[in-house]
C-alpha cells in the first residue's frame, strides 16, 4: 500500500475560536481564510502590517500584545505565523501540550497539518496540496484551476442543494432521490446550466420533478 504524506479533510470551523499568532502579511491572509470558513479569530501580534478589512471586525478579535501561552485556551486550531522561527516551535509547542493542531506558516516538517491552495466556486471547494514541498506550484496549480472552473460550478450546485432541500422538506425517500439525481446529471443538467439555458432547464425540471420546481425560484440568491 502507497503511503500518503498527509490525511485530507475539510474542517468545520464555523463558531469555533482560532489563534493566529503574527500580524504580517502570511497571519493576515490565514486569519482572513479562518473567517470566510466562518471561524472566530483571536489575532495576536503588537502591530499589524494593514488595518483589519471591515467584512472581518465581527468575526476577528485583535490582540494588540505579545503572545503567551494562556492564550490557547479554548482554542480548536493554532497558526503560528510570526516571522520567528523559534517562537513559532514555541507555540507549537504549547498547543500539542493541549492537544491542539498547529500550523507552522513556511515549516510544513514541524506542522501538525499543511494548507492548501484553494479553489472556491460557491459550494464547490478544490483544494491542491504538494505537501509543503512546492507552494509556487501549488499556486500555480490553483491558477490553473481557476480558469477551467468558472462560476457556473456554484451556479450548478445551488440549484442541486436547493432541489435537495425541497425535496427533503417534502418526504425522505433516499432511493427516489438518487435516482432523480442520477436523472438531472445523465440528461446534462450541468450543460444546460453553462449554456445559462433557462427553457432547457425548466423542461427537464419539469419533466423529472413536476411543475413547482422553476429555475428562476430555485437559483434564487445565485452567488455570481
Amino acid at each position: 500500500m502507497n503511503s500518503i504524506p498527509y490525511y485530507p479533510v475539510h474542517l468545520n470551523v464555523k463558531g469555533k475560536t482560532c489563534l493566529v499568532v503574527g500580524g504580517g502579511r502570511v497571519g493576515m491572509r490565514k486569519a482572513r481564510t479562518l473567517v470566510k470558513s466562518g471561524a472566530r479569530v483571536n489575532l495576536v501580534s503588537p502591530g499589524l502590517i494593514h488595518e483589519i478589512p471591515r467584512e472581518m471586525a465581527d468575526k476577528l478579535i485583535w490582540i494588540s500584545a505579545p503572545y503567551t501561552p494562556d492564550l490557547l485556551g479554548g482554542i480548536t486550531l493554532v497558526f503560528a505565523a510570526t516571522d520567528h522561527k523559534e517562537l513559532n516551535r514555541k507555540i507549537a509547542t504549547g498547543a500539542r501540550d493541549k492537544g491542539i493542531l498547529c500550523n507552522i506558516a513556511d515549516d510544513p516538517d514541524a506542522s501538525d497539518f499543511v494548507l492548501p491552495a484553494i479553489v472556491h466556486r460557491g459550494d464547490l471547494i478544490i483544494t491542491v496540496s504538494t505537501s509543503g514541498t512546492s507552494p509556487a506550484f501549488a499556486k500555480k496549480l490553483r491558477q490553473d484551476l481557476e480558469a477551467q472552473f468558472g462560476m457556473e460550478y456554484a451556479r450548478f450546485l445551488l440549484l442541486m442543494g436547493n432541489i435537495r432541500s425541497r425535496l427533503l422538506a417534502e418526504r425522505h425517500d433516499p432511493n427516489r432521490h438518487r435516482e432523480i439525481f442520477s436523472t438531472l446529471i445523465r440528461k446534462d443538467l450541468f450543460g444546460m446550466v453553462m449554456e445559462n439555458s433557462p427553457d432547457r432547464i425548466n423542461h427537464l425540471l419539469f419533466s423529472t420533478l413536476g411543475s413547482n420546481f422553476t429555475y428562476e425560484n430555485l437559483i434564487a440568491g445565485d452567488p455570481t
